[in-house]
């Protein structure tokens, strides 16, 4: 295992994890972009948080990489399968706590259940299992992180 590993596993994890969701959102089986999640934290601009938001999201990408090969050489122990287990944990975390109660509280343009009419929110609050953005999004999010869990733990098995 090499940390260069876990790096590139993250990054290509990463590319496939945000090119399933897109191509989801572009088939209508969920509304869910969690780049542009990421990129309305920084700015209103949508243009722009579209951008900034897939910087930050390969930038969280290879730091997860970084949390699974942390884990991996605590337990002195990689494989495909354990890391298709951490990315179901992740995607479990990250469809129940993270993006659904984390990122509302410190988001300043994502609505919540107290907003009033006179302050409309740029995003619509996630929900739980972010179902707000469609029925298919806890199926197409958690398929996403299994096949980043997978390719990561796959980069650092191969790596030795």
């Amino acid at each position: 295992m090499s940390i260069w590993a876990a790096l590139a596993g993250g990054l290509v994890g990463t590319l496939v994890l945000t090119t399933g969701l897109r191509a989801a959102n572009a088939f209508s089986i969920t509304r869910i972009d969690l780049p542009f999640l990421l990129g309305t934290a920084f700015t209103s601009n949508r243009t722009r948080a579209k951008a900034i938001g897939y910087g930050a999201h390969f930038i969280n990408g290879l730091i997860f990489a970084l949390l699974y090969y942390a884990v991996f050489v605590a337990i002195d122990y990689s494989s495909w399968w354990l890391g298709c287990v951490f990315g179901l944990v992740h995607g479990l975390f990250a469809t129940t706590a993270l993006v659904n109660i984390l990122l509302p509280l410190v988001h300043p343009r994502m609505g919540q259940p107290e907003t009033t009419a006179p302050h409309v929110a740029l995003l619509e609050p996630p929900g739980f299992l972010m179902l707000n953005y469609g029925p298919g999004t806890p199926v197409i999010t958690l398929t996403a992180h299994l096949a980043y869990g997978t390719i990561v733990g796959g980069f650092l098995t191969w790596s030795g």
